[in-house]
């Protein structure tokens, strides 16, 4: 159970930086091929809070497999825009059990890169959600809210798009927040 819920989590995260868009500059980002996704975000700091999210949701070693996946990172400010709508402080207040569905909506199983991104329904390592994914003039978007930003940070285990918001799955019967629940 342990493997498959790190498993899911990698796909889901690799989900997320799945849809890259070949206009979205790529330039600026360092290349670690011999990396892990984990130790690639790890050395980025745009990345500290995502990176301290999968550790206390326990997902490390799912992301540190040999997939491949494909993850769409959330940066630090993407994580603080969250907290301020969700009414929590940051990852602290967050439970593993809260964080494990949101993380794992962030990877999709595969190594897609930016210029093989096409529009549609993308299932995640999060088995009950998919991503909306819109690819459009030159744009990737994801869920009518989220836009891919830098594309194809190639890791040894796949690839990490790099996101301006947080995806959350759409649980209508539950809810994050500072008191408890998920």
């Amino acid at each position: 159970m342990k493997n498959f819920k790190s498993s899911l989590f990698a796909s889901l995260f690799i989900g997320l930086l799945f849809f890259g868009n070949s206009v979205i500059t790529n330039a600026a980002e360092p290349k670690s091929p011999n990396a892990t996704i984990v130790e690639v975000a790890a050395s980025d700091a745009r990345f500290s809070t995502l990176v301290e999210a999968v550790s206390k949701a326990g997902l490390v070693d799912a992301l540190n497999a040999s997939g491949p996946y494909t993850v769409f990172a959330p940066t630090n400010d993407a994580f603080d825009a969250l907290f301020t709508k969700l009414g929590v402080d940051g990852i602290g207040d967050l439970s593993a059990e809260q964080l494990k569905p949101i993380l794992l909506y962030h990877v999709v199983n595969g190594k897609v890169m930016s210029s093989d991104v096409k529009s549609g329904m993308v299932p995640t390592l999060n088995e009950n959600a998919k991503l909306d994914v819109k690819a459009m003039n030159g744009k990737v978007s994801i869920n009518g809210s989220s836009n891919v930003v830098s594309t194809d940070i190639e890791t040894s285990n796949g690839v990490i798009h790099v996101i301006d918001s947080v995806l959350v799955p759409d649980t209508k019967k539950k809810r994050v927040s500072k008191s408890g629940g998920c």
